[in-house]
């Protein structure tokens, strides 16, 4: 199974929809995806998420299905809190060097201990995404088992999950096994940016999900679109 995790398009955060931009994205997306085709497409209720999801729908003639657990309201309520300045953020809005330096990098399981997590209740919003997470993949056919998932049900299909960068980058931590705080910190996904995760159907019944490639924004540029991480790095 390949699982594509698909930020979604440049959105219009107050309406929760897109900017004409974002809509130009989601178009070009749906071209790229239909390349080599998806199978099944799932997505955040929100709405700038399901409006990134349509054109792919439509173009390949697919339902979408509605996850509610990935919404990006629920990853804010966990993972966001009131810095000095009285305005809400991510907790990984700090500066980098907050979340990972020489006395958080070897935390391990007891990543939520970094001093720049203790104002937020990090441990039982990541267990909640986890609980969510095993169920969405069992379903799919995968168990997880630890660290690694029992393959219950071999699955060649292309998964496409329409959802947001805080969520997307918690969601990829717990797949790659790797502490959040740390993840946060060293990737980014940016608008309509696709992340591809390869769940390979192994002769022993086990996988553990390998990242083949990390917010590709490929679709923008055969489109002749801006290639500007979040509106604010060209690249």
């Amino acid at each position: 199974m390949l699982l594509y995790i698909i930020r979604h398009g440049d959105p219009d955060y107050a309406n929760d929809t897109l900017t004409p931009k974002g809509k130009l994205q989601a178009d070009s997306l749906a071209k790229r995806l239909a390349v080599h085709g998806i199978d099944k497409v799932y997505s955040s209720p929100l709405g700038r998420a399901r409006l990134t999801a349509q054109p792919t729908c439509d173009l390949l003639g697919l339902e979408c299905h509605i996850e509610p657990w990935t919404s990006e309201n629920l990853a804010w309520e966990h993972f966001s809190t009131v810095f000095p300045d009285g305005a809400r953020k991510w907790v990984f809005s700090q500066q980098t060097t907050v979340l990972k330096n020489d006395k958080t990098v070897y935390l391990g399981e007891r990543w939520y201990e970094a001093e720049g997590l203790k104002m937020i209740d990090a441990k039982k919003g990541y267990e909640m995404l986890v609980e969510n997470s095993d169920k969405f993949l069992k379903k799919l056919g995968y168990e997880r088992e630890g660290s690694v998932y029992k393959i219950i049900e071999p699955n060649n299909d292309r998964v496409a999950v329409f959802c947001h960068e805080g969520f997307g980058l918690t969601w990829m931590s717990h797949l790659l096994m790797i502490p959040p705080h740390i993840f946060w910190t060293s990737f980014a996904i940016t608008h309509s940016g696709f992340s591809v995760f390869e769940f390979k159907n192994n002769p022993d019944g086990y996988t553990t999900p390998r990242c083949l490639c990390m917010s590709d924004t490929s679709h923008l540029y055969r489109e002749s679109l801006p290639l500007k991480y979040n509106n604010k790095i060209d690249y």
